[in-house]
């Protein structure tokens, strides 16, 4: 049966994550210097493990991860409030759970147990039901809290993908749009309060958006050297490994956030281009997984798990690009980290499964 399975799985998918994959491992070599280590290596096996992995999650009835959605959240819930107590700090944030072989970001792992959480409770909720009030206050409470406990890390990049992630499903699910607008109108109206409480490094990125050369070797640095690591590229790029702004130490988080920038440098217009048109393939396949997919569940959870990774590739491109503030998003599949490949991975594991499961009898999904 396991066999029947993975025959079916959507392999076109599997290709396109392995040839991301793929242009990650070159990129994090060519950022060593022609070398494995220290990061294209590591990068290298957990990738392997993360891939078993995905292929373990597809292979699981879907009605498995209908029925654990909310044991996922709430153990996830659970490793955000062990941050708050025993967290590690890195980066000035204090984001990260050190089990000795490897650090857990539970930030992370949140984005994909909040919308299984969501679709599972809008799953077999009637329509006619949905925008009745006592019923709006359990998917916001879902939402609300990680939300909270990310913001207090501080980690803002995060929490916005995982708020606009889960405002999709809510949007997708039924509610109406006028709860939204009142709910942006809100937001806009605290801009001034949510400002103040910025950190003062939130605050310097944001003013290096939106006038990146009024400080050129502080706060605008790391935009105006991905700027110049993009234009240089040109058409074809610099050659593999013939960066000269990543070589030469003046792109900063080369292997991480502005990886990007180092790619199209060396690689170019083509291949700058060619990445996005994997992303945006990947979008539309999960895009089609969430339209043919016969139960609520799964289509809620195909179009949250294609909006958070979207959202990820738009905020991290952005940045890169200058069209966004830095707020320290990785690329999925290319960047290096445990915790955001893991994720990205596990994501995907999903939409084959959703996939494959496609036509599950909706009222099996509780047996």
């Amino acid at each position: 049966m396991i066999w029947t399975k993975l025959r079916d799985i959507n392999w076109f998918l599997v290709l396109i994550v392995l040839s991301l994959s793929l242009f990650g491992f070159i990129m994090l070599y060519s950022a060593a210097g022609g070398s494995m280590q220290p990061w294209a290596s590591k990068q290298l096996v957990r990738f392997i493990a993360a891939f078993i992995a995905m292929l373990v999650v597809a292979s699981i009835n879907i009605r498995f991860w209908y029925n654990s959605a909310y044991w996922l959240y709430f153990a996830c819930l659970f490793g955000l409030l062990l941050v708050e107590i025993i967290g590690s700090i890195g980066m000035g944030a204090q984001r990260w759970i050190n089990l000795g072989f490897i650090r857990i970001q539970p930030s992370e792992l949140m984005k994909v147990a909040v919308i299984l959480a969501l679709a599972r409770y809008f799953h077999r909720l009637p329509l006619e039901q949905i925008n009745r009030l006592p019923n709006m206050i359990p998917p916001a409470l879902i939402l609300l809290v990680p939300i909270i406990l990310i913001l207090r890390q501080p980690d803002l990049g995060t929490s916005l993908v995982l708020m606009v992630g889960g405002i999709s499903v809510l949007f997708l699910a039924g509610i109406r749009l006028w709860i939204f607008l009142l709910g942006g109108a809100g937001v806009l109206a605290a801009i001034p309060i949510l400002w103040a409480n910025l950190r003062s490094y939130q605050k310097d990125r944001v003013i290096a958006f939106l006038n990146p050369e009024n400080d050129p070797l502080g706060s605008g640095y790391h935009v105006i050297q991905s700027k110049i690591a993009l234009g240089s590229g040109g058409l074809w790029g610099k050659g593999f490994a013939q960066g000269t702004q990543s070589h030469l130490n003046f792109l900063p988080e080369k292997h991480t956030d502005f990886i990007f920038a180092m790619l199209a440098e060396e690689l170019g217009f083509i291949g700058g281009f060619t990445v996005i048109t994997l992303y945006f393939m990947i979008i539309l396949i999960a895009f089609a997984t969430s339209f043919y997919c016969r139960h609520q569940f799964g289509k809620l959870l195909a179009m949250g798990i294609s909006m958070t990774l979207f959202l990820y590739i738009f905020v991290n491109l952005g940045m890169v690009m200058s069209i966004l503030p830095v707020v320290g998003v990785p690329l999925p599949l290319l960047s290096y980290g445990g915790s955001a490949l893991i994720t990205t991975m596990f994501s995907i594991g999903l939409l084959l499964s959703i996939h494959i499961h496609r036509d599950t009898w909706t009222s099996g999904l509780s047996e």
